[in-house]
Formats: structure tokens, sequence, C-alpha cells
């Protein structure tokens, strides 16, 4: 399985770019895009998912 699937998987079933998540963060793609990379701290992991559900609302 890859690092941080579940992030990955969240962001395509809700229709989430990651550049929209650095964006909602504050953060450049390439930010998030390393992040996506290693295995992340509980507390950023949770700060990107959230960050994924409040932009899947603000979408639809």
């Amino acid at each position: 399985m890859r690092v941080n699937q579940n992030i990955r998987d969240a962001a395509k079933h809700n229709g989430v770019k990651l550049w929209q998540i650095a964006s909602h963060l504050g953060i450049s793609e390439p930010t998030i895009t390393r992040w996506l990379r290693t295995p992340l701290p509980p507390e950023k992991e949770k700060k990107i998912m959230d960050a994924i559900e409040e932009i899947a609302k603000e979408v639809s």
C-alpha cells in the first residue's frame, strides 16, 4: 500500500485536487506532494483530511 493512500483516496473520492488542499492550508502544491511521500504525524494527517472535507463542502 502506498504511503498516505487514505488521504489520496479521500481527495479523489471528493473530487478535491492536491493544489486545492495546498491552497486551503496556505502551502505550495510541491509541499503537499512532498508531505504525502512519507508517513505523516496524526495531527498533520487530520489537518489535511479536515481540509479535504471543507473543500468538498464548498464545491458541492
